[in-house]
């Protein structure tokens, strides 16, 4: 048998052994993830067992709620920036060895290891109307806000909970990202010359936009399905919809209004979005590959 016949037959045996492996995940994969997405595109399409089209998704359309919901995410993403650069600077700074760095590393840290209902819990306590935050406001003469019950001020209050409780994980992979920034390069610009907002702008942000791009990515995903349990404790999607999200209207509209295939056909609007982010994830990840 030729070499060329004998490498021909152990590729085969190579793609055989490892499709069996990737056997049981592609099992999980069809039973918990394709086919109840396709169960709930189906129910979409029907009401307490009965097939009505189309009618859920033009609701949807016409719901004041779904589309303060979309607003509200809408709102969410536009502090995108905040959620990126923010931890970005700080990673930066203990980057630059500032005294204690691994204590911050570990106080930044801590809030991701604590599930969104303890986050709510506490919050609970810091910001409603005779919480310790308004306590100590008024010790400097500030007035009382109603920081959870004003709809002026609850998706603002929501999102800064949010930001505190997730941006620990966006440091550590920024530090992580700046382990991998050329020393050489930078030092060699100090030496030059170059201030350090200089070296910041022109050589270490640059070389982190693959990191950015993806904690970016990331964020966006956790605001579209990762904040129902700090909505629920938190504020209950309230005051009137001023904090509530897709996420949170479809369990309303499923758990509490027992409207099935309405929420079917929300969720459906909420995978599209997904849908469309992960597009955005691999056409970012493919640019950078091509780099």
């Amino acid at each position: 048998m030729s070499a060329q016949r004998r490498k021909a037959i152990g590729s085969k045996a190579e793609r055989r052994f490892a499709a069996l492996f990737l056997l049981p995940s592609l099992l999980l994969l069809l039973i918990f993830r394709i086919i109840p997405l396709f169960w709930g595109f189906t129910l979409s399409f029907s009401e307490n067992g009965e097939w009505i089209g189309a009618d859920n998704y033009v609701r949807a359309v016409g719901d004041t709620n779904f589309r303060d919901s979309i607003v509200n995410t809408l709102l969410l993403l536009a502090t995108l920036p905040i959620w990126v650069m923010l931890p970005m600077l700080l990673a930066i700074l203990i980057h630059q060895g500032v005294p204690g760095g691994k204590l911050y590393r570990a106080v930044y840290f801590l809030p991701a290891v604590l599930s969104s209902v303890i986050v709510g819990a506490i919050f609970n306590i810091v910001l409603r109307y005779d919480g310790s935050l308004n306590a100590a406001l008024k010790v400097i003469g500030i007035d009382a806000v109603d920081w959870l019950g004003s709809s002026s001020t609850a998706l603002g209050s929501l999102i800064a909970v949010q930001l505190w409780s997730t941006f620990g994980m966006s440091v550590l992979i920024f530090l992580s990202g700046l382990s991998t920034v050329p020393d050489d390069i930078v030092e060699a610009a100090r030496i030059d010359g170059a201030r350090f907002w200089q070296r910041l702008f022109l050589i270490v942000i640059p070389s982190l936009r693959p990191i950015i791009e993806f904690v970016a990515v990331v964020t966006t995903i956790g605001v579209l399905t990762s904040m129902f349990g700090l909505i629920y404790v938190l504020t209950g999607g309230g005051p009137g919809t001023s904090t509530t999200l897709p996420e949170f209207l479809i369990w309303l509209e499923q758990g509490r209004l027992n409207r099935p295939g309405y929420a079917a056909a929300i969720s459906m609007f909420l995978f599209s979005m997904m849908a469309g982010v992960a597009y955005l994830q691999i056409r970012i990840m493919s640019r950078n590959a091509n780099v």
